[in-house]
């Protein structure tokens, strides 16, 4: 049998069994409703964290669906609070007749502003890209896109970094009364400097030069440190309340749905790396396609 077939054969097995275990073991749970999201999000979980032990069908299936329902959710986000309230609400203020069809976007109290034809007509020219023969035209709208956004950024950037962090470093560093407050005004300066002369790559780092340059060094891997340490807590948070999710789950009034679904999971797995190893297949390619 091939491995397509062993991913739908499997997809649907579990499924199945997850829901014969809701209708069975949750049907005397007073809400039904959030019985049956404590599976859903128990096997979508899991899904995710099979990715652990090797690429498999529940970690595929889950991955496609979380981009298609992430997809289809901005795209709805998108439609109605940019093109329904900023872009149609703004060219059509007041009930109108279009092809027998009465539109009324009203209910957002703008004053028709006809700017903002150009916007909608630099997103007509984006969806030229489906058409191969005219796909050149979306380029327009891109580079409208970059330049403007690139403007803003680069002008959001000076002014709260660049002119920000300079005038910092003008802070006194002897102030009466509040030794801490000087003490860390200092820092920053010696930090800004030897940050700075690191990179200034006119003159050799030997000597004198080549000390601050070392110190810059420092004050750059403990900012780089800081930044990492911080991304690396913002994931370990998720994954704490990944794991929350699944204790709270795992209770007799909601059927114990994340130990039904690693169980039936690993299961699988087990059945399906046995009968590939049994091809002599490398163990990172037991589930790919």
């Amino acid at each position: 049998m091939s491995k397509d077939v062993w991913t739908i054969v499997s997809i649907v097995i579990v499924a199945a069994l997850s829901a014969l275990s809701v209708a069975a073991i949750s049907w005397g749970i007073d809400n039904h409703e959030i019985g049956f999201g404590f599976w859903i999000g128990s096997l979508l979980t899991m899904g995710i964290m099979s990715y652990l032990y090797a690429d498999n069908p529940f970690y595929k299936f889950t991955e496609h669906l979380f981009v298609g329902v992430s997809a289809s959710y901005w795209i709805a986000t998108y439609y109605w609070t940019q093109i329904d309230t900023n872009l149609l609400g703004r060219l059509f203020p007041e009930k109108t007749s279009f092809l027998g069809m009465t539109i009324d976007f009203s209910r957002h109290g703008h004053e028709q502003n006809l700017w903002y034809l150009i916007p909608l007509v630099l997103g007509l020219f984006m969806l030229a890209r489906l058409i191969p023969s005219i796909g050149w035209i979306s380029r327009w709208s891109l580079s409208f896109v970059v330049g403007l956004y690139a403007g803003l950024r680069s002008y959001g950037y000076l002014q709260s970094n660049v002119m920000q962090q300079a005038k910092e470093t003008f802070r006194p560093i002897i102030i009466p009364g509040d030794f801490w407050a000087g003490f860390n005004h200092l820092v920053l300066v010696v930090g800004v400097v030897s940050a700075l002369l690191y990179f200034f790559f006119s003159k050799e780092h030997k000597g004198m030069f080549g000390t601050i340059s070392r110190v810059g060094i420092f004050f750059l891997m403990v900012s780089f440190g800081a930044a990492f340490g911080f991304a690396v807590m913002g994931r370990i948070s998720l994954l704490i309340g990944r794991f929350d999710f699944l204790i709270r789950a795992s209770t007799a009034e909601n059927g114990y749905p994340s130990i039904v679904v690693t169980v039936l999971m690993v299961a699988i797995l087990s059945i399906l790396a046995m009968k590939n190893k049994g091809k002599g297949e490398d163990e990172d390619e037991l589930f790919e396609p």
